[in-house]
């Protein structure tokens, strides 16, 4: 990598190596910026945690190369089951299996630890990341505009500090990175102990392909088949319950027995039982001059909505090309700003959205179980609601330094843009690059695709008829300019207008520059 000011052999520490902390260092290193990744573990943590990821997400996956890595070892699921505490269906919302405008199926199920296996493989790939287990870190400090983090190494038993430009907390729920820069999570009162079941079996339970949700003030529950083999439980815990009273198969066997009926218990192979304190909690804020928090280290969020792990996937593809525009001098240090402006709202929203859900299925007792009875069945026949449960549609961001005032409710800025198999095979994503991209339905003039290639902008026509046209129809404009994270910052209806917004940031020079 050629020398720039202020750029150190590992200009980027990264701390924790679980998805997000991962997806961070694999995305700065696509960038050629360095990176040290430390974890207090040297392998892949074994245990089943989330398995959910919706399309949205996918696209980041996709991004690290691994688009078909997670479809090997992912599922889609057929959507939404709504039960009531006797089982009996109240509404099945279906979803679509095909690709979404995304590119991917809307709701993916699959194993936390093989994909935490595929990212760790990755991650070891890279030659821009140096990674390092059985690193505890113990100090985060910052002076002179640089940031000291001194970490002991437990295999060796030695302490070591390194200097970096940035840190990045990605190290979980109990982060001492947030602790170091003083945020405090705000507690948006949502606080449930549930009892998480993962089996094996390779009986068939003859289940429906979606996820069953019942509803249900007593004993809330939620099935999920989450691979060939793999099945998950969650079970609300009663009053004085604890997850070692469940710890044999045959305690848990009355739980599952709806779903397990005429299967033999030696079928069966218990994976996990554990118990978990649904949470719903936000840092205050997620940064510190140049320590930056991510994932469950900055949000909380209950599981009914499958987005615990995928907002922090969500927060390191917002802010890894933000931050290497600025270490190799092309973008103002001010654009790391729009990091927690644009993704705290965002995060916000979706822990909203899951305490809705979460208290749709529990709250009431007696008298919301039969209302419950009484209206959810009904859901489907209020007009557009059967579409706005199945869409997989995250809100916009809110407006920042990179994303322009929304202008009206059809407006594109803020949205992502899709991501479309087209005719030569390759999708959107991989034809706009890594860097900024103007879409248009309406042809560059010669002049304006000289300035565009000046700022080192790709420009990508949409054919009409086309499914990226009709996108840029339904929100009433004729061009959108298109961030590396696939994020429209702005829109036009004169297409040469965008390219005045454009920073002009080479982000391919960053790539040639490391690999030559």
């Amino acid at each position: 990598m050629p020398k720039h000011r202020g750029i150190s052999p590992a200009p980027v520490v990264v701390v924790g190596a679980g998805p997000t902390g991962a997806t961070a260092a694999i995305l700065l290193a696509q960038y050629g910026i360095r990176s040290l990744v430390l974890d207090r573990w040297d392998g892949v943590y074994p245990q089943p945690r989330a398995v959910h990821m919706d399309d949205e997400v996918c696209r980041v996956v996709a991004r690290l190369g691994l688009a078909d890595r997670f479809a090997a070892i992912s599922r889609p699921a057929h959507g939404l089951q709504l039960r009531d505490r006797h089982h009996r269906v109240l509404a099945e919302f279906r979803r679509d299996t095909a690709p979404s405008a995304n590119g991917f199926p809307q709701a993916n199920m699959f194993d936390q630890p093989e994909l935490e296996a595929v990212l760790r493989d990755e991650l070891l790939r890279q030659r821009c990341v140096e990674f390092r287990g059985n690193a505890e870190v113990t100090g985060v400090e910052q002076v002179d505009g640089r940031v000291r983090v001194t970490y002991r190494d437990h295999a060796g038993d030695t302490t070591t500090s390194v200097d970096a430009d940035f840190v990045l907390g990605c190290d979980g729920a109990n982060s001492f990175v947030r602790s170091s820069i003083g945020a405090r999570m705000e507690d948006l009162h949502f606080d449930q102990r549930w009892l998480v079941v993962d089996v094996d079996t390779n009986a068939d339970l003859r289940q429906w392909e979606g996820v069953h949700q019942v509803c249900d003030p007593v004993r809330a529950a939620t099935y999920m088949r989450v691979g060939a083999t793999r099945y998950r439980w969650e079970f609300q815990l009663l009053p004085g319950e604890t997850a070692d009273q469940y710890a044999e198969l045959s305690a848990i066997e009355p739980l599952i027995a709806p779903w397990t009926r005429g299967i033999r218990t030696d079928e069966l192979r218990l994976i996990r039982v554990a118990e978990y304190t649904f949470r719903a909690q936000i840092a205050d804020r997620w940064r510190a001059g140049n320590v930056f928090i991510l994932g469950d280290a900055a949000h909380l969020t209950p599981p009914f909505i499958g987005q615990g792990m995928g907002a922090g996937l969500r927060d390191a593809s917002n802010l890894a090309w933000k931050l290497a525009g600025v270490l190799w001098g092309q973008l103002s240090p001010e654009v790391l700003d729009s990091y927690q402006q644009e993704r705290k709202p965002h995060a916000r929203a979706m822990i909203r959205l899951a305490l809705a859900v979460g208290r749709f299925m529990t709250a009431g007792g007696e008298v919301g179980s039969v209302l419950r009875g009484v209206v959810v069945p009904r859901l489907g026949l209020i007009p557009g609601m059967r579409k706005r449960i199945v869409d997989s549609s995250t809100p916009a961001l809110h407006r920042s330094s990179l994303v322009q005032r929304r202008l009206g409710p059809r407006s594109l800025t803020g949205t992502l843009c899709p991501n479309p198999t087209l005719p030569d095979g390759r999708r959107l994503d991989d034809v706009l690059g890594m860097g900024f991209a103007i879409v248009t339905a309406v042809p560059f003039t010669a002049a304006q695709q000289e300035l565009a290639d000046q700022r080192r902008t790709t420009v990508f026509f949409a054919a009409p008829g086309s499914e990226v046209a009709r996108w840029l129809r339904r929100g009433r404009t004729t061009a959108a300019l298109v961030r590396p994270d696939r994020t429209v910052m702005a829109t036009a209806r004169r297409p040469g207008d965008l390219i005045a917004h454009t920073p002009p940031c080479d982000f391919g020079a960053f790539i040639r520059a490391d690999r030559g």
